[in-house]
């Protein structure tokens, strides 16, 4: 961390408007421009060859210079063309891929932008505000993310925070933030549910607030479910009334598509204070197309979205041990949260009223400033928890899922376990790092791999391969591969190519259930195979040795046991391969002491002798 040049502000980097935050002597308030508004529309357009508008000058032009005028780029942050496919035909900006890593890029005439660059343009204009109104160069944040951001989604707003001129601190949870303002201005403590609805992710958190200690025991959420959906569920209403009144299919030109989503943004925000609103829509040639739209019919729509958040509500009540009962507050962050039927849902499913007292606009970025000024040395009457949303372990032999870091677990956190070789003579162990709930590495998702090579050659089993897991509080994983006796190691930090689409997010929780009993089955028979291996292979190795000797029928009968173990590694029946790897491993202890003692002797020896 370097010395600031000035204030440490907080920014909350939201999908429809961005707004940053800072810690004034009464406590943290937002920074306005000099109109007196907060907010920054997150919309970025780029006219001729001069620098790009950002804000409420940028989407002016969402219709007049549909092409070249980007919004809700968040959700593009981190991932590949295909994970956004759905997204493209509500989008007037043309969305490819990239040639080596099928990122999304955004074409502007021809020039191909990474979402990166997009919300470092949002995150400048932030960055300008808040110097002007501060009089003062601001150079460090706090930014905030959904909390079901990856680890590459992470990494994308640190590049994009990076370009904009700004050193990213900390990466701070949205939900988390807004409770650390929640908390500050209602000096409560106790169970706090934070569901953060905002224009293109949701989140669900759950923590407990004791004297200054925010701590997330549970997490859930989606990172493509949000208010943006809405606006597309309208859209696609007044598309399909086009059609009808047309009586065939109707091709919207950019121009009348980017029309259409600001009219259905509006609607959406009316339909919020009335019960019934009509909008007029020009689709070209002068004529205008009436829509009109009730709330009834709105919520009908929007009742399967806000559903998906619930049971993540669910979930994440449910990975906490709590009920409904054992709640004590319940706070709506996020602007989507203005909609009534989504309070209504949201109090029904959680038995408490919500806290609405609050601007769900401006809390996340009130509670960034917070953490931002206990960075700056500030308050230190403040201690933030978060947690790691899924698992994270490595491939083992067979194609096992070992976890090394459960899910919601608090970070910052370290995890260490030791492995070994499997066959004789390995100098090269390559190691597999992925992120899921299945007990199967072929059910989870590859985070990324490296190489632990330069090992001496020993026999199976004897070197001792270290490897760390290492989480910091960004929720950034670096994992690192040593083998003790050689003192070898290497590392990676870990960074996926794109993030979690939401069907992954959801579909790793909900598989990892209904799958349970068949994974854990599985597995074991893996982990039993590959014991029995090694026992087999281990015990030949000494039967080998000429100088060990076997007492009575003691080598006739272990060559025995061989034969029946090998044959019940290749058979289906888990109990007798358990049993007989158990009665093996305990026939054949003593004999694997005086084996490693011999080598341990053997190899002092040697140290001795070389020395």
């Amino acid at each position: 961390m370097t010395t600031p040049s000035g204030p440490i502000i907080g920014i909350d980097l939201g999908t429809t408007n961005s707004l940053a935050a800072v810690m004034g002597k009464d406590g943290p308030h937002v920074i306005v421009d000099a109109t007196g508004n907060p907010l920054v529309p997150s919309v970025v357009s780029y006219v001729d060859d001069g620098p790009p508008l950002v804000g409420i000058e940028a989407r002016t032009l969402l219709v007049q210079n549909p092409l070249s005028t980007v919004h809700s780029v968040k959700r593009l942050m981190g991932r590949s063309l295909q994970d956004v496919e759905e997204d493209l035909s509500h989008l007037a900006y043309q969305v490819c891929g990239d040639e080596d890593s099928h990122l999304a890029r955004i074409d502007i005439d021809g020039k191909r932008l990474t979402p990166q660059e997009i919300s470092a343009a949002i995150l400048e204009r932030v960055k300008q505000m808040a110097e002007e109104s501060l009089g003062q160069p601001i150079t460090q944040a706090v930014i905030t993310v959904p909390a079901y951001f990856d680890d590459g989604q992470r990494q994308a707003t640190r590049d994009a925070a990076q370009i904009a001129g700004l050193e990213a601190l900390r990466i701070v949870n949205e939900p988390t933030a807004a409770a650390l303002s929640y908390g500050l201005d209602t000096s409560r403590e106790g169970t706090v549910v934070v569901y953060d609805l905002g224009g293109g992710t949701f989140d669900i958190s759950i923590l407990k607030v004791t004297q200054g200690v925010y701590k997330v025991i549970a997490t859930a959420g989606d990172t493509h479910l949000g208010g943006d959906d809405f606006d597309v569920a309208i859209m696609d209403a007044i598309l399909a009334l086009v059609e009808e009144q047309a009586g065939q299919k109707v091709t919207i030109g950019p121009k009348s598509l980017g029309q259409i989503r600001l009219s259905a943004e509006a609607l959406k925000i009316e339909l919020s204070a009335n019960d019934q609103t009509t909008l007029e829509v020009d689709l070209g040639e002068g004529t205008p197309f009436t829509f009109e739209l009730n709330r009834p019919t709105f919520e009908s729509m929007i009742r399967p979205d806000i559903e998906k958040t619930l049971t993540c509500c669910q979930s994440a009540l449910a990975d906490a041990h709590l009920t409904p009962e054992d709640l004590d507050d319940v706070v709506l962050v996020g602007g989507s949260t203005r909609i009534p039927l989504v309070r209504q849902l949201v109090e029904e499913a959680l038995g408490r009223k919500p806290h609405t007292e609050l601007d769900p606009d401006r809390v996340v970025a009130l509670g960034a400033a917070i953490q931002a000024d206990v960075l700056a040395g500030g308050s230190q009457d403040l201690l933030l928890l978060d947690v790691a949303p899924l698992s994270l372990g490595l491939e083992t032999m067979g194609g096992a899922f070992s976890k090394l870091i459960l899910r919601n677990t608090t970070v910052p956190c370290r995890a260490t376990e030791i492995f070994s070789t499997q066959v004789d003579n390995q100098t090269g162990i390559d190691i597999n790092v992925y992120q899921g709930e299945r007990e199967l590495v072929q059910d989870c998702r590859l985070l990324g791999s490296f190489k632990l090579a330069g090992l001496p050659a020993m026999p199976a089993g004897l070197p001792r391969v270290e490897v760390t897991f290492l989480i910091d509080a960004d929720g950034i994983l670096t994992v690192t591969a040593r083998e003790q006796r050689s003192g070898i190691q290497a590392s990676i930090d870990v960074v996926p190519c794109h993030g979690l689409t939401r069907e992954e997010v959801r579909g790793i929780m909900r598989s990892s259930i209904e799958h349970a009993h068949e994974d854990f089955a599985a597995r074991e028979h893996i982990e039993l195979r590959n014991k029995a291996a090694n026992l087999i292979e281990g015990t030949r190795r000494v039967l080998a040795m000429p100088e060990m000797p076997f007492p009575g029928g003691l080598r006739e009968e272990l060559e025995s046991d061989i034969l029946s173990l090998e044959a019940l590694t290749k058979a289906d029946d888990l109990s007798k391969l358990k049993t007989a790897c158990e009665a093996f491993g305990e026939k054949t202890q003593s004999i694997a002491d005086d084996v490693i003692g011999a080598a341990i002797k053997a190899e002092l020896t040697k140290e001795q002798t070389e020395g």
